[in-house]
């Protein structure tokens, strides 16, 4: 039966848009899927000097609200814990870390659209 089916979940269908999307913009993925702990990072890419943990959102239908919409509070400091363990961990001197969210939604008829928020939290906030 061709084409073949893609029967991955939505969300991690998301996340490999997203990381591609990145690596066509000059991104070196990482890692994804990242566990630290109880926290988890869905995708830490890095550009020149600069670490990106970058939280994934996805939606099938935008009406209700945007995908990057729903990085509250609480997810922005379950991500900000999430990064700081792997700063104690894997981090360099000399690097500079942000939080970008990716919106990625993928319409019935297999139109996606990606929006990547740079920047979009800090780490104190």
């Amino acid at each position: 039966m061709w084409p073949f089916r893609d029967r991955r979940p939505a969300w991690q269908r998301a996340e490999a848009m997203a990381a591609r999307y990145l690596r066509r913009r000059g991104y070196r993925i990482l890692h994804r899927n990242l566990r630290l702990d109880r926290f988890e990072l869905d995708i830490v890419a890095q550009k020149r000097d600069t670490v990106v943990f970058v939280e994934v959102r996805s939606r099938t239908d935008e009406n209700i609200s945007a995908p990057e919409e729903t990085v509250r509070y609480t997810k922005r400091q379950h991500l900000r814990a999430a990064a700081r363990r792997y700063v104690a961990r894997f981090g360099k001197p000399n690097l500079y870390y942000r939080f970008d969210v990716m919106g990625v939604v993928m319409e019935a008829n297999k139109r996606v659209r990606i929006k990547h928020y740079e920047n979009a939290f800090t780490l104190d906030e």
